[in-house]
């Protein structure tokens, strides 16, 4: 199983719409998401710097890297859009974090 952290940054004053619309995820997102292989999916907010700190694991020979190919995927950056940092397409902008320790 591969463990896989990012950043992510979230604009000032949308805290409770962005727990909102992930308490509110789309079916068919989350169906996409596990049928990538991804599980364990958890985001933390740092509510000193509205940084999104993501967290998954990766089961296998994963599709995780094609999901942006997605039109559910790119749907939900376009509906995300308005709430987060995001790159010309959308996609948020998402920094990789450097695994330092694990523990099972």
């Amino acid at each position: 199983m591969k463990h896989t952290g990012f950043k992510m940054i979230l604009k000032k004053g949308f805290e409770a719409e962005y727990k909102k619309r992930h308490d509110e995820i789309w079916p068919e997102l989350s169906k996409a998401i596990a049928d990538a292989g991804i599980v364990n999916y958890t985001i933390f907010l740092d509510e000193e710097t509205n940084a999104l700190y993501a967290y998954h694991e990766i089961k296998g020979n994963s599709a995780a890297n094609d999901l942006g190919k997605l039109d559910i995927v790119k749907k939900w950056w376009a509906y995300m859009a308005d709430i987060m940092e995001t790159n010309p397409d959308n996609s948020p902008v998402s920094i990789p974090l450097k695994e330092v320790f694990h523990m099972d």
